[in-house]
């Protein structure tokens, strides 16, 4: 009879865990998913020290430390640079031309793509020469192509923008 009730908590439990993952919004999913993951971690960490294997955690985080670190910094970069505060879409964030198009949202519009638009996706001024253009594109698809684990959305908006700069002269 244990094993019953047991076994009809557990089933109520899950299926109350499904109902909430449901209802949930991506960035409470994402929030969740990165607390469980650190807190993983941490217990993994404990665990190694209080078992006498510190050496394997330390040598693990100095092997895996400055991947982490990197996806971390690219991650932060697309977020706050691209089309993150204010949507400038200046890889330093900055406010040039074109900033703050009072709409208030961080993401852009999808469709046809504005001068404007472009520039900002760019980083660069209204008015940049075509060499200017070129370098920015070529900078940007460094790390925003998907063969170098970018977004394929992202590097579509950077392809757009160029496109709409230099029109057909990009070939």
């Amino acid at each position: 009879m244990l094993w019953l009730a047991l076994g009809a908590l557990t089933l109520f439990l899950f299926l109350g865990g499904l109902r909430a993952f449901e209802q949930a919004s991506v960035s409470t999913i994402k929030s969740l998913l990165l607390w469980i993951a650190a807190l993983g971690g941490l217990t993994l960490a404990l665990l190694l020290v209080l078992t006498g294997r510190g050496g394997v955690a330390l040598g693990a985080l100095v092997m895996f430390g400055p991947v982490l670190w990197n996806r971390w910094r690219a991650s932060h970069y697309f977020r706050t640079g691209f089309f993150g505060r204010g949507g400038t879409g200046s890889p330093a964030g900055s406010s040039g031309a074109g900033a703050g198009t009072g709409s208030g949202s961080t993401r852009p519009r999808a469709g046809a793509m504005s001068k404007q638009e472009a520039y900002q996706v760019l980083g660069l001024a209204p008015g940049a020469t075509e060499e200017d253009i070129r370098a920015a594109h070529h900078r940007l698809m460094r790390t925003a192509h998907p063969d170098a684990g970018g977004s394929d959305w992202l590097a579509a908006r950077i392809n757009m923008a160029r496109d709409v700069l230099l029109g057909s002269k990009h070939a």
